[in-house]
Parts: structure tokens; C-alpha cells; sequence
């Protein structure tokens, strides 16, 4: 055996000539890869947390070297992949596996074990699941997309064992989960649409992290890898209620639609509340002025809507223009603002043009993130409009295989970046609906708009799940999607979906409402005045656990064995949240449904409607919840208000 000393404290590395094991340890952490099967496997106190199978190029290793703090493999192609450990302490070992790989056409494809262990992490979905190792993909371009609601894609997984594992951007990342290999999550990079496929070189680097339990392991992550909010919202978009003109009237918006809506909400109780103006307010796509027809005097619509009661005014923005939309579609197009691919196309589309009837702009250039910034400042002064809701920043609307400014290895990644950071300096009162690497912004991000329905296609059962994973990405400024869903296909939420779709948000950062209650009947609007009266209650926690969220980087909305890392039945609750660590929100996502059962973790827990006192862990089965009740614990002893 060869022995060689590795520049850590009480670290070693050994090549095992007679199998073709390496093995480096740690002080809390060992790693062996047998480069006859390619199995990286990786232990916390003799126990494996992390295995990973890697690709067939690591069974040709012709040539090995050490380094300062690992060592590097080549293969008989040439191909190089690097193990070096970048941090050994007590709350967190982290290492990295960089491959470089110097042919274009080569494709390489390492398989992380799923185990009997719970995941939690990856990206948005339709079928948003949790925890995620049940999901199912199969060469799934893994970045952010409108298809499958995929707005946030954050190539990180985090595992119960204390373990996680992060692949760096540069990867263009294709990943197959329980496809080909059941139980595996295959990470395939390859150079392929619709990343860049003009370099003949590319990276493929991942992070393992591993700690004593999965809430030590991702707070590792938040510190070293994904990072934390600069700042949050303004209290008064949490405490309170938001109303929104999409889902309950698409694109019939005017002032006098606007003047009827808001007189409805203040006379059925509702004050303080913000007036969210959405699709159609501008007088073409793109243009950034509002429809005269539909506004004649939009500085005074604005001054009406406050003198009513609404002291936030806040439009809808998107980075789009339709090529119809004169003279702005012309000035982009002179000035060079618009995203061309290789082609020089210009041309593409979204949900509000025709097929190559609209162009996207290039957030890249500083001179387009200037100009679209003082349109938009422009608005904001004249006419006195408080914040904006940002729409698309997914690559996709853009022209295929586009020309962006900055590093290939980043395409076509560079226009969310661009855009998001852009529309993020004005103000706390922006919503974005798209995220990738911002978790720094201070901004809310929102959830893609769910089907009004009850089931697992983007329906009531996805919203918990949502929330976790946007928390467990390091999104915890969530603003949950508008209760009872969009409206889309024709569906409209029942009286029953609309009371226990408000219940689930209550404990959530932000309420939203666009189908407004009294559309159903007085007892609608008592219950759901009761529940943005309690929301309202709670701001005080919600704000508390937002400058947490500055200071530490702590989820606002964390699952529940958060408080409980190795509860492996908390592991599996996927329909309770928590705020913060003390408060257990359960409400009833399923129709006709007058009780469920509730999970307590361990602690002492007062039932907020009754104030038993329960000691977790333990369920409390067949609770009963009648449509005005929300089933929500608080933790004992804790001052809440």
C-alpha cells in the first residue's frame, strides 16, 4: 500500500494497489472510489451517507497525482477529474469532483444513489411531489423552463442522512431519476441544446457536503454554497392581503373595472389591502404605456385606487415585445436590445404573441438593463405606481441556441441572471416568478400559477410541496400562487376549494386573492376574513423569521423535521409546514375531507383552535377539521405576539 500524506489535520490518503481503491479521510468524513466499479462511496462515522456511481472513463485511470488536498485521476483519453477536499470541520465536510472533459462529443453520466434515504431539493414541477425521490425524468434538460412549471431548477439535493449533493452551472446537465436505473438520479452532462455547443471543452464539477443530520447539512450549503437573502419584503405586502385582476378577470382590466373591484373589497371589510394590476394594462406588449382606451387618465386611476383605501398600486412586467407593438419594437431593434441567436434571429415567442411574433430583451448588455430600468422608473414617478410583478425570466421565450454577452459555459443561463437582477432594485414590493443562483435578492419569488383543482397535476395538493422545496433551495421569500388557483381551461375553484386553499396560506409568507369570496356566499366571506384576520395576527412571526432569514439564512416555511432531523416519519409528511421552528400549520388540501390526521414532532405542541397540549412525536389521528376550521400547533411556552 501506498501511503501519501494529504495537507489536512489527521488526514490521509491511500491507494490500495491490489483492488484500485482510493480512499482519503477526514477528520468526520471517509470517501473510497473503487475505480474497477466506479463507486464513490462516502461515510460519516462509519456509516455511508452519499454513494455515487460514476462513468465508465474512471475504469481506464492511467495516471494518478496527488495534490495539496486530494488527488487527480487521468484517464487513457486524456480526461481528468480532480478529488479535493475543500472544508473538514466540525458542522461540515464539503469535497469536490471536478471532471474536465476535452472532447465535445463525449458525454459523461455519474449516478447518485437514492437509497432508502428521503430527498428533498430539486426543481419545480407540475407534479410537485415531496419528498422528491420519487419523481420521475428522463434526459430532462435540467434548467429553468416554462414547460413543467420548472421556474426554479437549483441543481442541489439534500438527503436524510446529512448529506447533499450541488453541480456547479457550468455542467450543461441533462438528469434521468428512476429511469434506465431505478433509484438512481443520474446526472448526465453532455454538450447538447439548449446550452452552448460551440466550445469544444466543458466542465462537469460537483459539491458533496455532509454533516451530523440532513438541517445541519443544508444550513452547510446555505453558508459555503447557495447563500442567503440581502434583504426581504416589505411588511406590509406580508401582513397584508394582496388582490391580484388575473385569475377572477384575465385581461378584462380598465379603471372602471378596477374602481368596481376595489369598492367590493373595502365594503366586505378588507383594508390597507394592495391592488395588483395584471395582463392587458399596456397599450401593446412591450410598449410600458398604459391602454388609453382602457385608462384615459391613468395618473388619475392611480390617485382614485388610494383615495379608496389601497395604499400600494403594482403592475404586471415582462421582458417581451411583440413586434405589432410601435415605434418601441423598432427603437430595440435599431439599438441592438434584442436577444439574436447565431442566426442573427430575433424572432420568437410566449403566451401573448403568435408563433415568431415577439422578441425578448437582452437583459446581458448593461445598456438594455439600463433602458428598460428608466422606462420602467419613468412609470413609477409619473404616474405613481408602488412595485412591479415580474413575469418570464425562463431562457426559453428566447430564440434557440442564442448569442448572449458572457461566458458560453453560462448560456443560455445569462438572461435570467441578467433580468432578475435588474427588476430586483426597485423597491420591497417585487415579485419574481423565476430563480436561478438569486437567492440573495431580497424579493419575493413567486410560485408558477397552479390549475384550480384539488389534485397532484398543479393542483391544491402541490402547494405544501411547493413551499418546501422553495425553502429547501434557498428560496424562503415565497409568495404563494393566488388562492383557488388561476382559472385555467375553464375551471373555476368551488366555495369549498377557494376556504381550504386560503387555509393552506395562512402561515405562508403573503396571501393573494384574485377570486374574491363574496362570489360565493356570506359564510365564504366570514371564513375567509377570519383567516386573513388571523394571517395578519402571525405578520409579526413571518417578519421575525424574514431577518432570520438575512442574518442566518433559516427557511421560513421549513418541513417539519426541520425541528426533528431524524424523525424519519416527519421525513414523510408532505401536506404540514412549519413557520419558523415553533408554529405547525396542517390544513385540509383534499375535498369533502372534515378531519385529518396531524404529525407532531417531538416537543410540546398547543393546538391553536383548542389549546390541548399534545408531546410529540406522535400523531394525532382523525383531528377534526369542519370548513371553517384550519388545524394549526403552537409550540409551548414560545410568545407569539
Amino acid at each position: 500500500m501506498l501511503l501519501v500524506a494529504v495537507a489536512l489535520v489527521l488526514t490521509q490518503l491511500s491507494v490500495e494497489a491490489s483492488n484500485c481503491t482510493l480512499q482519503f479521510e477526514a477528520v468526520n468524513v471517509a470517501a473510497k472510489l473503487d475505480l474497477t466499479s466506479g463507486e464513490l462511496i462516502v461515510e460519516r462515522d462509519g456509516k455511508p451517507v452519499q454513494k455515487v456511481l460514476m462513468g465508465r472513463d474512471l475504469r481506464t485511470v492511467a495516471i494518478y497525482e496527488q495534490l495539496d488536498r486530494g488527488f487527480k485521476l487521468r484517464n487513457t483519453d486524456g480526461e481528468e477529474t480532480e478529488f479535493t477536499i475543500d472544508l473538514d470541520a466540525a458542522n461540515l465536510s464539503l469535497f469536490t469532483v471536478a471532471r474536465r472533459v476535452r472532447h465535445r462529443s463525449r458525454m459523461v453520466v455519474d449516478c447518485v444513489q437514492l437509497g432508502e434515504a428521503n430527498w428533498f431539493g430539486g426543481p419545480m414541477q407540475l407534479m410537485q411531489y415531496w419528498p422528491v425521490q420519487k419523481l420521475r425524468f428522463e434526459e430532462y434538460a435540467y434548467m429553468i423552463k416554462a414547460e413543467d412549471n420548472c421556474a426554479i431548477a437549483e441543481r442541489y439535493w439534500l438527503n436524510s442522512l446529512g448529506s447533499f449533493i450541488y453541480v456547479e452551472d457550468e455542467a450543461p446537465l441533462f438528469i434521468d431519476q428512476n429511469y434506465g436505473q431505478p433509484g438512481f438520479l443520474c446526472l448526465e452532462v453532455k454538450k447538447a441544446l439548449p446550452y452552448d455547443i460551440h466550445d469544444t471543452v466543458y466542465s462537469f464539477i460537483y459539491r458533496i457536503g455532509v454533516s451530523s443530520d440532513a438541517r445541519q447539512a443544508h444550513m452547510g450549503a446555505i453558508r459555503n454554497i447557495l447563500g442567503k437573502p440581502s434583504g426581504h419584503p416589505a411588511e406590509a405586502m406580508v401582513k397584508y392581503t394582496t388582490w391580484s385582476t388575473w385569475a377572477r378577470l384575465k385581461t378584462n382590466v380598465s379603471d372602471n373595472v378596477l374602481y368596481h373591484l376595489t369598492e367590493e373589497i373595502y365594503r366586505n371589510g378588507w383594508r390597507n389591502s394592495q391592488i395588483e394590476i395584471d395582463d392587458d394594462w399596456e397599450k401593446c406588449y412591450g410598449s410600458l404605456e398604459f391602454d388609453s382606451v382602457k385608462f384615459p387618465r391613468a395618473k388619475h386611476t392611480m390617485s382614485v385606487l388610494k383615495l379608496k383605501g389601497f395604499p400600494r398600486v403594482t403592475l404586471w412586467v415582462h421582458p417581451f415585445i411583440n413586434k405589432d407593438c410601435e415605434p418601441i419594437y423598432s427603437e430595440a431593434k435599431q439599438k441592438g436590445f434584442l436577444v439574436a441567436n447565431h442566426s442573427g434571429q430575433t424572432e420568437s415567442h410566449w403566451w401573448n404573441s403568435e408563433p415568431d411574433g415577439s422578441t425578448h430583451l437582452d437583459f446581458t448588455q448593461p445598456e438594455v438593463a439600463e433602458w428598460f430600468t428608466q422606462r420602467l422608473q419613468a412609470i413609477r414617478t409619473e404616474l405613481g405606481i408602488d412595485g412591479f410583478k415580474y413575469d418570464g425570466g425562463e431562457p426559453n421565450w428566447m430564440p434557440p441556441d442564442p448569442v448572449l454577452n458572457g461566458s458560453r459555459s453560462k448560456h443560455p443561463w445569462l438572461i435570467a441572471d441578467g433580468y432578475l437582477r435588474t427588476v430586483a432594485k426597485f423597491g420591497n414590493l417585487v415579485e419574481v416568478r423565476s430563480a436561478r443562483r438569486t437567492q440573495d435578492l431580497p424579493v419575493f419569488v413567486r410560485m408558477n400559477g397552479k390549475f384550480s383543482e384539488w389534485g397532484w397535476h398543479n393542483g391544491l395538493a402541490t402547494l405544501i410541496p411547493t413551499l418546501l422545496m422553495m425553502n429547501m433551495v434557498g428560496y424562503p421569500l415565497v409568495l404563494p400562487d393566488t388562492v383557488g388557483g388561476n382559472g385555467y381551461f375553464g375551471q373555476l375553484p368551488s366555495k369549498e376549494m377557494f376556504i381550504r386553499w386560503l387555509q393552506a396560506t395562512v402561515f405562508m409568507p403573503s396571501i393573494e386573492l384574485s377570486f374574491v369570496p363574496w362570489d360565493y356566499d356570506a359564510e365564504t366571506v366570514r371564513i375567509s376574513k377570519r383567516m386573513t384576520d388571523l394571517h395578519e395576527k402571525y405578520a409579526a412571526k413571518i417578519m421575525e423569521r424574514f431577518k432570520l432569514v438575512v442574518s442566518e439564512g433559516y427557511p421560513v416555511n421549513p418541513p417539519i423535521w426541520w425541528v426533528s432531523p431524524d424523525d424519519t416519519e416527519a421525513q414523510k409528511v408532505y401536506d404540514q409546514f412549519m413557520l419558523g421552528d415553533d408554529i405547525i400549520a396542517a390544513p385540509v388540501v383534499q375535498n369533502n375531507v372534515r378531519a385529518r390526521d396531524v404529525y407532531l414532532p417531538d416537543g410540546e405542541w398547543v393546538d391553536g383552535n383548542i389549546a390541548t397540549v399534545y408531546i410529540g412525536p406522535r400523531w394525532v389521528r382523525n383531528y377534526s377539521a369542519p370548513l371553517h376550521v384550519l388545524p394549526y400547533f403552537l409550540r409551548k411556552g414560545v410568545k407569539f405576539y
